[in-house]
């Protein structure tokens, strides 16, 4: 039985890579199958019994950092800081709208819970994932100021979103599990020290990057192994001086930016190759072990919960970050609507959760991964048509920036 299970998911992937470029032209999404697929392993009692939760929890701590550290390192920030206002303004204002909308809403909908709970709840669903949708920031159709703007957000607000997540967490923890000093000063220590050993190591490293690649010293495939080691290495000395290793890895990432920008294609290329593997398997593994669990809790204030921070909550969050620009109505509605919860919401969940009491834990870590598969679902059934309609209203307009 376990050779068959392994066999269906081997013939799996193969026939969605083979199928690959045929799915981007349809509302079927990559994550959207890997979470399915695994569920229906599920259910069918076919997850191989190698498979468990301590694997899912190792993939969930190495795809952060990697996808911190590249997210980082792929924008141009400071062509963000002096021309991209669309991205800056739903960062530096939809993000904290977007987040004081969600507590509010989860707040009334779960009264049983601390007022901080239902903040950790909505900062754990503010962060968005482009790979979810797609068919539109891979669109050409679709102008590219828009798609920009979509991704830049994808790829920052997770990493802002990762200090206030952990000082929540701190807060709702069981005082009787605080570590040596308390929660108060681990915290202080986790959200300062990461980000300053990780920036400064981002920094070295983009430095003798440049001085290798100026003396032909190294070459891509060398470049590659030493830009992924330079995440790993930046998480590990965080941790070791009581850092947060993934706060780490995201501000390396952004010191790498700074000093590199370009130059250094592997952080372009990963993320469209190897990493979206990593993520499939992020996804599977999200499916095979968490979604048929937090299926079975799903109940009203959970669904309203969900529903209104899709649909109501991140849309207008958006929409008033952006008045007082030049986007229009059409655009913030559009650039509000593609902002699925995906691999980041999971992923925060299941690591807060372990902190947690036990029923605090399973609830929250229920209640992201119910948003995460609605989110898969209805962004990725509306990507190619909304993207069809938004390219056909835009099109022969220019929007430069």
């Amino acid at each position: 039985m376990e050779h068959l299970s392994l066999l269906l998911i081997a013939m799996f992937l193969m026939a969605f890579c083979l199928l690959g470029q045929w799915f981007t032209r349809t509302i079927v999404t990559a994550p959207m199958l890997a979470l399915g697929f695994g569920t229906l392993l599920a259910w069918g009692d076919l997850v191989p019994e190698q498979i468990t939760e301590d694997h899912l929890h190792v993939l969930a701590e190495i795809s952060l950092v990697i996808l911190l550290f590249l997210d980082a390192a792929r924008i141009d920030i400071r062509g963000l800081l002096r021309r991209h206002t669309w991205p800056l303004r739903t960062l530096l204002l939809g993000m904290p709208l977007a987040f004081l909308g969600g507590t509010v809403i989860c707040w009334l909908l779960f009264p049983d819970w601390p007022l901080a709970v239902a903040a950790l709840i909505a900062a754990i669903l503010v962060p968005t994932d482009a790979a979810l949708g797609q068919s539109v920031v891979m669109n050409p159709d679709v102008p590219e100021r828009h798609r920009r703007a979509i991704t830049i957000e994808s790829g920052l607000n997770d990493g802002i979103a990762l200090p206030l997540i952990l000082m929540l967490a701190a807060v709702v923890a069981p005082a009787a599990s605080a570590p040596a000093g308390g929660w108060v000063l681990y915290t202080l220590l986790q959200v300062t020290l990461g980000p300053l050993v990780g920036a400064g190591l981002g920094v070295l490293g983009g430095v003798g990057l440049i001085a290798a690649q100026d003396r032909a010293l190294t070459s891509p495939l060398y470049e590659g192994i030493a830009t992924l080691s330079l995440a790993a290495a930046a998480y590990f000395a965080a941790t070791t001086v009581g850092g947060n290793g993934f706060i780490a890895a995201f501000a390396a990432g952004i010191g790498f930016a700074c000093i590199v920008r370009d130059r250094c294609k592997f952080v372009f290329d990963f993320s469209e190759s190897e990493g979206q593997l990593l993520s499939w398997s992020a996804f599977f593994l999200i499916g095979a072990l968490l979604v048929p669990d937090a299926i079975t809790s799903l109940d009203a204030p959970m669904v309203a919960a969900i529903a209104l921070s899709l649909l109501i909550v991140r849309p207008l969050a958006i929409w008033l970050s952006l008045i007082g620009s030049d986007a229009d109505p059409a655009s913030r509605l559009f650039i509000g609507w593609f902002g699925p919860r995906g691999l980041a919401t999971a992923l925060f969940a299941l690591l807060v959760a372990e902190q947690l009491a036990p029923e605090l834990g399973d609830f929250i870590l229920h209640l992201a991964i119910n948003t995460v598969w609605i989110s898969a679902l209805l962004h990725g059934v509306t990507s190619v048509p909304l993207a069809k309609a938004f390219a056909g209203r835009t099109s022969g307009k220019v929007t430069a920036e």
